[in-house]
């Protein structure tokens, strides 16, 4: 067999001649034009010259398991990790000058549309980078809650995590909900201390905290036992004290390597393959790709190959490709062996989950497959059907019923979190995830690729406690920072709704904040940010995670005290109809926008809906007036967003997504009916 970095090389000097691409694990947002509904997973292209050859030390395709580390990196939302990760790229020459990293900018692992514009992680990504004879697989993780099933799948690949903490924020809800799902699996922590370089920070401070939630969290003493690090991604240095900073990460590099177990090599009879699938990606010419961290063996491309799942029938077939984590791509290998995170293709039904086995010779002697991944079950439910409003097929490419069944049930081959249902109806589908956020996600999504869909309020899901027979609905723990002159409008509101108060106080980070920390009902939930921020006019800074199932509370939880202003027929809006309708409430559209009747416009200012004519037009007459060329003033209207229009939907209102447009209207079902459900 060639020596590795002779394809390498090969492979780089073929690259730069015919200017080929590479591809970014990570996901792209717009349609795929291989594909009738667009790309599920078209990852992002990225040129090979703009990748530094790797270094020599990867020659031969299979790695000694003592020179990898597997980790990934965890954090709360907005700690830096991201950027932690882009540090660490451009400190081990994945790009070729400093020139090039400048292009490549900030996040470059958040490369997907959405993330840039939300400024969070959203899908978890695999990179590899080499330092010092010591290839580090790493990956970067969301740390919103919502999006929990992806750090839950790629914990099944790693031996160790990175866990990032804000200076002077320290330890939030999400950085317990997801240090939580590490502990259970015994894997060691590398505490890193972000955004060093703050003003205020308070590094004593945080490390305390850290460990306080370890303590809590019921880590054992190794665990509890870490080693911290001090840096600043932003900067790109790292130190082993919080006053003595390097002006590089070698600090870090080295502390992974001393801290962060090698991989656990799985001792099988006759040193079996044994692969756990934790991801699913997608190429436009290979297919569905399966990526998988080998436990036990080795594979070679080629290999006949099974996907095996406890109790059911194996899925055979044979290898067609096999690669491992390059920088910022893949490169394609012979073999690999323990230890490593391959992806392979070739195997078009393979689902997250699966655990590939050898098959050569029948696959007799195969060994046993691993239990599935599991992850947390589902919190929200929305519906998800076929547009059927008036204004409906103007826009969208994809509109049919089978569309939209096929473009779910797709998206449950790569999110682990996500449910799908059928419903009673032939042209909706229930479709569940861990929060608002985690749907409101999949619907951009597709609203992106071309789909128009009609979308349901968001509903809790209830569960039976199969001890008491009680019905239980799920709590969540939210913690808010707010100026102290809005702290009381933000308890009222969590008042209103059920929450129990869990803690409050000063926040001494020395900006003058209050903390509130509530336990809620996650109904109550439901609509509660926006009307949050209105309330403490943008200020609030707002975690939730989830905390737990409790007995439901009888009753309905109000989630707004006023009404909708309801189109009173079809047509469009025109100026005179505004002037009439603003004194009324306010409202969301502006003269020109086609409107049809029962569609809501704007918000009442009193509690109900009311029927508002946004089309009339002015009389024309011959009667002269001394006020006649005075006008009244128009307002400008409410733009609302995908997430805040269905965090403002009731029950029995609808929200119709189109690529370019948000609608919102009274459920002609239950109009039909005459009433609500």
């Amino acid at each position: 067999m060639a020596p590795y970095w002779k394809h390498a090389a090969l492979c780089a000097a073929l690259s730069t001649l015919s200017s080929s691409v590479l591809s970014v694990e990570g996901f792209a947002t717009t349609p795929s034009s291989s594909s009738s509904y667009g790309a599920i997973r078209n990852p992002t292209p990225f040129r090979m010259a703009d990748v530094a050859v790797a270094d020599p030390i990867a020659a031969g395709d299979v790695f000694n398991p003592e020179n990898i580390r597997n980790i990934a990196v965890i954090a709360h939302v907005d700690h830096g990790k991201t950027t932690l990760v882009d540090a660490l790229l451009k400190q081990t020459n994945v790009f070729r000058d400093a020139a090039q990293a400048a292009e490549a900018g900030t996040c470059v692992m958040d490369n997907q549309d959405q993330e840039r514009e939300r400024g969070i992680t959203i899908l978890a990504k695999n990179l590899a980078v080499m330092r010092d004879g010591l290839k580090i697989n790493i990956m970067d993780t969301p740390g919103h809650a919502d999006f929990g099933g992806e750090v839950e799948r790629v914990l099944n690949m790693c031996d160790g995590v990175l866990l990032v903490v804000d200076s002077v924020e320290g330890p939030k809800p999400q950085t317990r909900f997801v240090l939580d799902k590490a502990l259970r699996r015994g894997m060691k922590v590398l505490v890193v201390v972000n955004k060093i370089d703050r003003p205020a920070a308070r590094p004593d401070y945080v490390v305390d905290k850290v460990f306080d939630l370890m303590m809590d969290l019921g880590a054992s003493d190794e665990q509890i036992d870490f080693t911290t690090v001090y840096a600043s991604g932003l900067q790109g240095i790292s130190g082993m004290t919080p006053t003595e900073m390097s002006s590089d990460m070698k600090p870090l590099f080295d502390a992974v390597k001393e801290c962060i177990d090698p991989p656990k090599v799985e001792t099988t009879e006759a040193n079996m393959l044994q692969c756990l699938v934790s991801n699913i990606d997608y190429d436009q010419f290979k297919g569905k790709m399966g990526i998988a961290r080998i436990t036990g063996g080795s594979v070679r491309n080629g290999q006949a190959v099974a996907l095996a799942r406890p109790g059911k029938p194996k899925k055979t077939g044979r290898l067609s490709s096999l690669f491992v984590f390059d920088n910022l791509g893949k490169r394609e290998v012979e073999s690999a062996s323990a230890g490593e995170i391959i992806m392979f293709s070739g195997l078009d039904d393979v689902e997250i989950g699966d655990t590939l086995v050898t098959n050569e010779g029948g696959g007799a002697n195969a060994a046993e497959p691993l239990p599935p991944i599991a992850v947390e079950l589902p919190t929200v439910q929305m519906t998800l059907g076929v547009n059927k409003s008036p204004l409906a097929g103007r826009e969208g490419k994809f509109l049919t019923s089978r569309m939209i069944r096929d473009r779910l049930f797709r998206e449950l081959d790569k999110n682990v979190a996500l449910k799908v249902e059928e419903t009673d109806s032939a042209d909706k589908y229930a479709v569940s995830g861990r929060g608002q956020l985690h749907l409101t996600v999949l619907i951009e999504t597709m609203r992106r690729e071309g789909f128009e869909l009609e979308v349901g309020p968001p509903v809790v899901i209830y569960k039976t406690n199969e001890e008491t027979g009680k019905v239980e609905e799920p709590w969540e723990m939210v913690e808010v920072r707010v100026p102290e002159e809005y702290a009381g409008s933000v308890i009222d509101l969590f008042n209103n709704r059920n929450g129990e108060l869990q803690d409050m106080g000063i926040d001494d980070g020395g900006e003058s904040m209050t903390v509130v920390k509530y336990l809620i009902p996650t109904r109550g939930m439901l609509g509660l940010r926006s009307e949050m921020l209105t309330a403490s006019r943008g200020t609030a800074i707002i975690d939730a995670v989830f905390d737990s199932y409790r007995p439901r509370i009888a009753g309905e939880i109000q989630a707004r005290d006023k009404g909708s202003l309801l189109a009173f027929e079809d047509g469009t809006v025109t100026t005179f109809g505004l002037e009439n309708a603003q004194d009324r409430g306010k409202l969301f559209v502006k003269a020109g926008t086609e409107v049809y009747k029962n569609m809501i416009v704007g918000i009442h200012q009193r509690p109900g809906d009311l029927a508002v004519n946004i089309c009339k037009t002015k009389a024309l007459t011959n009667m002269r007036s001394a006020t006649k060329g005075i006008t009244t003033g128009i307002t400008a209207p409410i733009e609302l967003s995908l997430d805040a229009s269905v965090e403002y939907i009731a029950s029995d209102e609808i929200l119709e997504v189109t690529p370019s447009t948000f609608r919102m209207a009274k459920n002609p079902d239950l109009l039909k009916k005459g009433g609500k459900k």
